[in-house]
């Protein structure tokens, strides 16, 4: 019995009009499942290979049942032996099997293209081309070409070179267009300190003109209590009574505005700092502070921020890009916040920091070691010193969570979980950079779906200052 599939591919490149992608597997790629009982004699296997000679090979069964393959290149080799024609077209195929009967590479369909390619290299020389057997379902086995996995693999790693070299240069962009942003917003902060300051200043000056015009007038009133009736008729037109008690008031709220707005302006300076020459001696509490009032605007929506400040010494760090980072996990936990909040009116949103100066034990080390592994990051003893203090920062939220197989990649470059236009997929991937890199620290996440999302950072607390270390 012979049994034939329905579509042959006769071309080794026929997989390029193919569908595939980084993530493809052998079930993908082009498969032959041409059938021969090991009963029948061997001349229907020269019929079929003559009919079809470019398939790899022919799936062999014995009473429907899967038990190997012949190779095109093995089958021609038999037959070219003294009296192979003889010895193995007039009978059964079983026979021919023996002489055959080497050890097959037998792959599950879901294996991915690369994963393959990698085994099939590394067999003997001898059966380094013979076919691959892939199986499909318990009972369904088809016929891989061995060079048509191998161009698949090739193609695989031009598109991987491709796909990585347009990353690369859309990083580069997005990197270039923050350094520009960060130095507009310190522009436009400088720009706007003069006048602020201006405003700031002058209306102390103001509010003691005012006291001075203030007691002319009473003096006036006093020494002239009947000032005719065309003063009063004026006094009562202008509203002079609700100007003296409101002046005051209006001159309170343009103080404590522009105090709002040299805070303001303060922290964008502070947040566009780009300075990475050297660390600075830096309040890690004020980076925070900072970052918080940058997003006011968006924790006006009734989300509340819980701040557990221990006593931090200065440290030494790059502060633009630790509140980079502290701007990224904080939008990020806002914008989970808001998603939870569309759903369910009766939720309260909340986010937690928590800073303090930490001693690591051996199960902080488990526990990091745990989280970072679920994370494909491998952490070893001596990335964190036990016998060493660290700083350490806690954002937190109680939002929806982030399911396991996202965590897997939430630190990788352009992945991004949020529409089109609202995120680069480059904020974790960048704040991760700059703790582990910049800093020699660790960025970790813990995540339960349904009940938050925490980042802890560790940052080496240095052995000596830096006016020490000058």
């Amino acid at each position: 019995m012979v049994m034939t599939s329905e579509s042959l591919f006769s071309s080794s490149s026929v997989f390029l009009t193919q569908e595939i992608h980084l993530e493809s597997t052998l079930q993908d790629l082009p498969l032959y499942s041409f059938t021969v009982d090991i009963e029948q004699p061997g001349v229907a296997l020269t019929r079929i290979f003559e009919t079809h000679p470019f398939i790899p090979g022919i799936i062999l069964t014995d009473q429907g049942k899967f038990v190997g393959i012949i190779s095109h290149r093995r089958f021609l080799k038999m037959l070219s032996r003294p009296y192979g024609r003889e010895l193995f077209l007039n009978r059964s195929i079983r026979l021919l099997q023996r002489f055959v009967s080497d050890k097959l590479l037998l792959l599950s369909g879901n294996t991915p293209i690369l994963e393959a390619a990698k085994k099939a290299v590394q067999r003997d020389t001898e059966m380094l081309y013979e076919p691959i057997v892939v199986r499909l379902f318990p009972e369904e086995y088809q016929v891989l070409d061995t060079q048509q996995l191998l161009l698949a693999q090739s193609y695989l790693h031009q598109l991987a070179t491709q796909l990585l070299h347009e990353k690369t240069q859309a990083q580069l962009i997005q990197t270039e267009k923050l350094v520009l942003l960060g130095q507009m917003v310190a522009g436009l902060a400088h720009e706007l300190r003069n006048p602020l300051n201006c405003i700031s200043g002058n209306s102390k000056f103001i509010q003691e003109s005012y006291e001075t015009i203030s007691m002319v007038l009473a003096a006036y009133e006093q020494k002239f209590p009947d000032s005719g009736n065309d003063i009063k008729h004026l006094k009562e037109n202008l509203d002079l009574e609700f100007v003296k008690q409101d002046f005051p008031d209006l001159l309170k709220s343009i103080q404590v505005s522009s105090e709002r707005m040299n805070q303001l302006v303060s922290s964008l300076r502070s947040f566009s700092y780009m300075d990475d020459s050297c660390k600075q001696e830096t309040d890690i509490h004020d980076c925070l502070d900072s970052t918080l009032l940058i997003l006011k605007s968006r924790l006006k929506m009734g989300i509340e921020v819980v701040k557990d400040y221990d006593n931090l010494p200065l440290f030494p760090c790059y502060p633009g890009q630790l509140s980079q980072v502290f701007m990224n996990l904080i939008a990020n936990s806002i914008d989970a916040l808001e998603e939870q909040m569309k759903k369910d009116w009766n939720y309260s949103p909340t986010i937690c920091i928590q800073t303090k100066i930490k001693l690591l034990s051996d199960s902080d080390f488990n526990s990091y070691h745990h989280s970072l592994s679920n994370h494909e990051f491998s952490l070893e003893r001596s990335d964190l010193d036990e016998t060493k203090d660290y700083l350490y920062i806690k954002i937190s939220d109680n939002g929806l969570g982030i399911p396991d197989e996202i965590q897997a990649k939430i630190f990788d470059n352009f992945f991004t979980t949020k529409p089109i236009g609202k995120g680069t997929g480059l904020g974790l991937a960048i704040s991760h950079q700059i703790i582990v890199e910049k800093h020699g620290g660790q960025l970790i996440l813990n995540s339960t779906l349904g009940e938050g999302t925490e980042f802890e950072i560790l940052l080496p607390m240095e052995s000596q200052d830096l006016s020490d270390s000058e």
